[in-house]
């Protein structure tokens, strides 16, 4: 069954994130939910749990967290009761540090490095899982490929993403946490990333 993205977004656009999130579950047959733990992740963890309890959460770890995104995760694993499904990469932290390190994104080796520590955990946990919908914290205003995209959307691979809270503000964001009772952590760092602006690999 085909999916008629620009009418489906065009039926959404005054949807609350619970109703686009209780839409998406209802076409899915095998949902999944991406998360890294970092600022404002909690917000879609809880969001969607509150509609599929049971929904499958993909962490790709990629070893290179901060102790405050180590402890943060625990804490909403535990408070959320999610059903996290951890990947990390075929090669430790250490091991890596002796052979290749963190390169920066002017070197050549970063391309290998993201592929490492970030794409290739992704990719192994799509093909063990093989989701039709994927619920992702993309947001407006983030990058400019994010900006061109919207609460539905396909990915190269043709799996519905789903963003629920796309045109939601930091402000709004803070405002459903503080209602809902449930912490941030804003201490966290993305070693495939480095600036904020730039694409991580998994959504383009």
């Amino acid at each position: 069954m085909s999916l008629d993205v620009d009418k489906i977004n065009k039926e959404l656009q005054d949807k609350s994130p619970s109703e686009i999130i209780s839409w998406a579950i209802s076409y899915a047959k095998n949902p999944i939910i991406t998360t890294n733990f970092r600022p404002y992740e909690v917000a879609i963890l809880n969001a969607v749990t509150e509609v599929k309890k049971d929904i499958k959460v993909i962490w790709c770890d990629t070893g290179y967290n901060t102790i405050q995104t180590y402890k943060h995760a625990e804490e909403i694993i535990q408070k959320l009761n999610l059903n996290i499904q951890l990947y990390v990469p075929k090669q430790t932290v250490a091991h890596r540090d002796v052979v290749l390190g963190v390169p920066s994104i002017d070197d050549e080796k970063h391309t290998l490095f993201t592929e490492q520590v970030k794409l290739e955990p992704f990719q192994r946990a799509m093909q063990e899982h093989k989701p039709d919908v994927w619920f992702t914290n993309l947001r407006k205003g983030q990058t400019a490929f994010r900006n061109s995209i919207d609460v539905v959307s396909i990915s190269k691979d043709g799996i519905i993403k789903v963003s629920p809270f796309y045109n939601s503000s930091d402000e709004e964001l803070d405002a459903y946490l503080e209602e809902k009772g449930l912490p941030n952590e804003f201490k966290y760092f993305d070693p495939t990333k480095v600036e904020s602006n730039r694409e991580c690999g998994l959504h383009i």
